[in-house]
């Protein structure tokens, strides 16, 4: 299972809580290198400067290079859930400027999260039922056909 929640597989709940643990370890005054993000969330350079270009990150210029401080990485982290359940970058973007530099709005930023959540996780459940009605309806059109085959190769042998 890697960091970003690309390739993941269906895991328990102590997994989810260390994923999202996982994102809340660092310190304050942490920064981090562009590669070291790309390594730990399983991104592209590329897709990490996408984010930035899109202004959903901002990196500090140290030495003509990025760093990015533990804001940029749970925002990061954010983005790339946001991904996962389905979410443009445009409300990903409004998910992220309703928490301000100072925590304001973070109750705003809540709510909206539980309700976006709410709608993926019925939305998965929906798709789940679907797809057992399906391996149902393909199970006994599989038995029909296999016993249309035994039929069949029971006439031939004759």
């Amino acid at each position: 299972m890697t960091k970003s929640g690309k390739g993941r597989t269906a895991g328990t709940a102590a997994d989810a809580a260390a994923f999202v643990a996982s994102h809340r370890k660092s310190v304050d005054g942490d920064l981090y290198g562009i590669t070291e993000l790309s390594r730990e969330f399983g991104l592209s350079l590329r897709a990490i400067r996408f984010y930035e270009d899109k202004g959903l990150l901002a990196p500090r210029r140290i030495n003509g290079g990025r760093a990015y401080s533990r804001r940029d990485r749970v925002r990061l982290a954010l983005i790339l859930r946001g991904r996962a359940v389905g979410m443009s970058l445009a409300e990903i973007e409004h998910i992220l400027s309703l928490y301000g530099d100072h925590g304001e709005g973070h109750a705003k930023q809540l709510d909206y999260l539980i309700g976006r959540i709410d709608e993926a996780m019925a939305e998965l459940d929906t798709r789940r039922r679907n797809i057992e009605a399906m391996q149902a309806e393909l199970s006994v059109v599989q038995g029909e056909l296999r016993r249309e085959l035994a039929a069949k190769r029971r006439v031939r042998r004759k």
